[in-house]
């Protein structure tokens, strides 16, 4: 049962007046309120524990307990309903039919009522699960993407409102369609209620950040700290003149870091998750979870306070809206994000992005050598399958060159000069390459940057057409479709982003408006191109062609249970550096996947004896033993039984 304890000391924000929609509180009955006592019950203990070891507050700890309850009430019944039945299934999104795909709501359709009238091409693309990019209010010109949140409960004007973000989660819940949302917990807008009055001198909200008179304890923070964006927002902390202070801002200076150390901002944070949740979000995504927790004298990374902050959020949520998941963005190898899983008898996060491999996936093309790449599923691959990976090729965000150099080194391969090597190749200057883009925050003194564009651009689809060279586009229409049904064979999840499923091709108006032209990412961030999916059923047009292979794909992944996201995952040796196979098996059924990452044909050499295969897209049978694979070819081989 949930503890009678009572305080005061909760902030405006948390006691602040329902909305019009909510303004009838619903009754809880005997079944719903036994339901919350015995979650509540399961981890009360622990949170306890966990939170008193963080705090030491008993009496935040008696609020936060308090407005759990409150936030169960004032969850709706249809939610309340989904959480009992995701309850009785806590692997329901381990299914084979999970197909994810992001977008920004203003390029996608313009705003929520937009995308709420798109429902059915989404759901004719196959995808159930949307993840909306950042729509919370933010301020124009100070928005980093809509990461530099000015209030946790509003939605941006020209995108809607809550009550329209309500309607958008119970019209997809009606198609089967999960929404994503990302909750930017790390820090806030300097236009954020808290910052302002932080500005003004009031010590209770400079006391939710980290602010400094002068610059002695930021330095020895800087001695430790790595910077995020050392060109265009070098440090981690801004001066702030007219408060007379510095203020830590790990990502941009309008970015300020909250203090997690203050329970205030713990409790409250978590206040808004709910609130989030009820609106009908089914996976919360955790922007930057490693940055959460500052320590002097660490890297400000990876702390173990952070894992007790997540596991905290983990149970909160298995408490009030057991219905929902958690994505965490952690940008690093495959090995070292496995922490943010938890354990089985103490799970944080759901899923986790698998970030090394989209960027070793490019890397493979543009050396035509799968070595690196193979050798980062196996790691992949060997971890627990109750670890989902959320797979993609390209989103949002820049493209990194996070791989493991180390075992490039061993090959002779120098760091500077094969980041070097990839940025040229993928903007078309080095490797015979038919890619298109441009570099983000190209750093001249360590030589590193990032790079950004679409799929369809760095595929050659973009250079294709503007040549109009039909050889061309036939070869990049197939090195887009290789590299969709080689994402769909990884164990996890995949993602599309939004315009790929169309060939979409990177965008340079960005350059034409004054807030968005020193970011380059918007030119893989452009607005959908609603004329090319009008095509979509037209196989002679690129989109056409594009659309309907992925169909085929995505029906083949749904009908077959060795895509299940807990299926055995291997990979197979194939004699041939361009050449890459994966083996998944599940409940008796047994597919083989062999992607050729190169523009000349090429044998595979797999030499698999156990029997006769049927290639599921041309129903082809045969014995997979020396397997001619054309350029940028592939095949989905299942085994006979």
């Amino acid at each position: 049962m949930r503890t009678s304890v009572k305080t005061q000391n909760v902030s405006a924000k948390s006691q602040a007046a329902p909305k019009a929609r909510e303004a009838v509180k619903p009754q809880l009955s005997v079944e719903e309120e036994a339901c919350y006592g015995r979650r509540f019950s399961h981890h009360f203990d622990e949170l306890k524990w966990l939170y008193m070891e963080l705090y030491d507050n008993s009496s935040m700890f008696a609020e936060l307990c308090d407005n759990l309850h409150r936030f169960y009430e004032e969850r709706n019944r249809d939610l309340k309903t989904q959480d009992l039945e995701r309850e009785k299934n806590p692997e329901w999104y381990k299914t084979n039919e999970m197909l994810g795909m992001m977008f920004y709501i203003d390029n996608f359709a313009g705003n929520m009522k937009g995308v709420e009238s798109k429902l059915d091409y989404i759901e004719k693309s196959n995808v159930n699960y949307i993840h909306l990019m950042p729509f919370l209010d933010t301020v124009e010109g100070r928005s980093d993407g809509g990461y530099a949140v000015a209030d946790f409960r509003k939605v941006q004007e020209k995108l809607g409102s809550m009550e329209d973000l309500e309607d958008l989660t119970a019209a997809c819940h009606k198609k089967g369609i999960n929404v994503c949302m990302d909750f930017v917990m790390n820090h806030t807008s300097e236009d954020h209620e808290w910052a302002k009055r932080a500005r003004a001198g009031e010590g209770e909200y400079m006391s939710r950040y980290f602010f400094f008179d002068n610059y002695s304890i930021p330095a020895m923070y800087e001695k430790t700290v790595p910077q995020v964006f050392p060109t265009t927002a070098p440090g981690n902390f801004t001066w702030l003149p007219d408060a007379g202070h510095f203020v830590m801002t790990s990502f941009y200076p309008y970015q300020w870091d909250l203090n997690y150390k203050n329970p205030r901002v713990f409790n409250e944070m978590m206040y808004n998750f709910l609130y989030l949740a009820n609106k009908g979000i089914d996976i919360i995504r955790i922007d930057a979870v490693p940055y959460i927790w500052k320590e002097l004298g660490t890297q400000c990374r990876n702390l173990p306070q952070v894992h007790t902050i997540v596991r905290m959020m983990r149970m909160i949520g298995e408490i009030v809206c057991p219905g929902i998941l958690l994505l965490g963005e952690v940008v690093m190898e495959p090995e070292k994000v496995v922490p943010y899983f938890g354990t089985v008898e103490k799970p944080e996060c759901h899923m986790l992005y698998n970030v090394t491999t989209m960027a070793t996936t490019w890397h493979t093309i543009a050396t035509r050598n799968v070595h690196l790449l193979k050798q980062q599923l196996d790691i992949v691959n060997r971890l627990p399958k109750d670890y989902v990976f959320l797979n993609y090729l390209r989103c949002h965000d820049d493209i990194g060159w996070g791989l493991d150099y180390e075992s490039l080194k061993a090959e002779g391969i120098d760091e500077r000069a094969h980041k070097k090597y990839l940025n040229d190749y993928f903007q078309g200057y080095a490797g015979e390459s038919c890619s298109r883009g441009e570099l983000y925050n190209a750093d001249p003194v360590t030589g590193d940057a990032r790079f950004c564009g679409t799929t369809a651009s760095m595929c050659g689809i973009e250079k294709a057409g503007f040549e109009q060279d039909m050889e061309a586009m036939e070869q990049a229409i197939q090195k887009d479709i290789m590299l969709h049904a080689y994402m769909f064979m990884q164990s996890g999840i995949p993602v599309l982003y939004s315009g790929d499923e169309v060939a979409q091709v990177n965008d340079y108006s960005y350059k034409e408006d004054p807030n968005k032209a020193d970011d380059s990412r918007y030119i893989h961030r452009g607005p959908m191109r609603w004329d090319l999916a009008e095509h979509v059923d037209d196989e002679n047009t690129v989109e056409g062609q594009v659309y309907q292979r992925l169909q085929q794909l995505e029906k083949i992944r749904k009908s077959e249970k060795a895509f299940m996201t807990n299926a055995d995952t291997w990979t197979i040796e194939t004699w041939d550096a361009g050449v890459l196979c994966i083996g998944r098996y599940y409940d008796g059924d047994k597919i083989l996947g062999l992607f050729n990452f190169t523009e000349y044909d090429k044998t595979a050499w797999i030499n698999e004896t156990d029997g006769e295969y049927i290639e599921l897209l041309t129903g082809k049978v045969l014995q997979p033993i020396g397997v001619n694979i054309p350029a940028y070819g592939f095949y989905y081989l299942k085994k006979i039984n």
